[in-house]
């Protein structure tokens, strides 16, 4: 089971009274910040992931593997327009850092591995590193 929630009607309740007119900062389901969802497929030759990271530019957005453990980070950083005759009255768009890791059955050959991003979603091919077979050695 993943990600139980304990109803509340009251809170329900608070938020809905008070919508539109004041705002309460923006709190996801989970109760957590800003998540990574991740989706992972494999075949015999690679692992194919798809992130949601919206909002982040491609320049933003790092990817880090080691043997098969592989990390994904990205900064959604707060643009303020500043503008004399307007205030902010609220805002519900979230900035900061998020980071998700996970590993994998195979470690993966980074040298052929690819990463795409497109409309939100990060796109990786993982290729799997061959295992090197075992040599003979022969003893002097």
């Amino acid at each position: 089971m993943k990600n139980l929630i304990r109803y509340n009607p009251v809170d329900d309740a608070f938020d809905n009274l008070f919508r539109g007119i004041l705002m309460r900062p923006v709190r996801l389901d989970n109760g957590s910040e800003l998540q990574i969802k991740v989706d992972l497929k494999e075949n015999e030759k690679a692992y194919t992931v798809h992130a949601e990271i919206p909002g982040v530019k491609k320049d933003d957005i790092h990817v880090a593997v080691d043997g098969n453990l592989v990390t994904i980070s990205a900064e959604i950083k707060n643009e303020k327009e500043v503008n004399q005759d307007e205030k902010t009255i609220f805002s519900e768009r979230y900035y900061g850092k998020v980071s998700r890791s996970f590993s994998l059955t195979q470690d993966v050959d980074e040298a052929t591995s690819e990463a795409k991003y497109n409309d939100g979603v990060l796109e990786l091919t993982l290729q799997k590193k061959i295992a090197s077979k075992s040599k003979r050695l022969t003893v002097n």
